[in-house]
């Protein structure tokens, strides 16, 4: 069974985040040009929340607020799920579908190592099926 520390070994533990304080425009700007659905919300280096692309569409595009003068404090999850690099694909997968989010920070001892998402989590789960898929094709072969 595969591990959150594995999928951070493949995808790499680079970290997107953003200030509490930068408007919400700058927060959608980054997050098109990383091609991600999400930053961590982070001042001096400690996880403050999280920002999402449905955050966006819910707490300002159908408010009608602006972009650019609502701070992403305003809008960002403060009750933010984690997970750590220990918990394995399946568990993660669970508390996703449980608590309806498409990402999750990683923390291991208080410190923000990583993010997984949605994809990162499908995607293991094909690999390991395939995986046994060709264990099995083997073993009938002979």
């Amino acid at each position: 069974m595969k591990l959150v520390q594995h999928l951070l070994e493949n995808k790499g533990r680079d970290l997107i985040s953003i200030q509490p304080d930068a408007s919400v425009l700058d927060a959608i700007k980054l997050m098109a040009d990383k091609g991600i659905g999400s930053l961590v919300v982070t001042e001096n280096e400690e996880l403050k929340g999280i920002v999402t692309e449905r955050d966006y569409a819910r707490k300002v595009i159908i408010k009608g607020r602006s972009s650019k003068t609502t701070q992403v404090a305003d809008i960002m999850t403060v009750d933010v799920i984690t997970v750590s690099s220990d918990m394995t694909v399946n568990k993660c997968m669970a508390i996703m579908t449980k608590k309806r989010c498409r990402h999750l920070p990683v923390v291991d001892d208080g410190e923000l190592v990583g993010m997984i998402s949605i994809g990162d989590l499908v995607q293991a789960i094909i690999s390991d099926q395939q995986e046994e898929i060709e264990q099995l094709e083997h073993y009938i072969a002979g």
